[in-house]
């Protein structure tokens, strides 16, 4: 991905789509999977589960390397902010 690209993604969009997306499909993983990580590819729905949040993108990468994923902790309200995407954090409720 090219430093062009990147400002050309619209974050705000991909934590929209990907709240939209967990929300359809948290039941699949709350309780048992609390504080274990995804990585919803906000294009396809599918998503990657891992331990941390980097192992969960490491997993997606893999399958599709130029994707810029939305990354969620499972049981949690919580934004992660990678340097120069956002500047929003949403603090965890839990």
């Amino acid at each position: 991905m090219t430093a062009d690209n990147i400002k050309n993604i619209d974050t705000e969009k991909i934590a929209r789509e990907g709240e939209k997306i967990y929300e359809k499909i948290k039941s699949d993983y709350e309780p048992h999977l609390i504080g274990k990580f995804l990585a919803i590819d906000t294009e396809t729905g599918k998503v990657y589960l891992g331990d941390t949040s980097l192992q969960a993108s490491q997993i997606a990468r893999k399958d599709k390397a130029e994707t810029i994923f939305y990354i969620k902790k499972i049981g949690f309200d919580v934004t992660m902010e990678y340097p120069g995407f956002s500047s929003r954090y949403l603090k965890s409720i839990k």
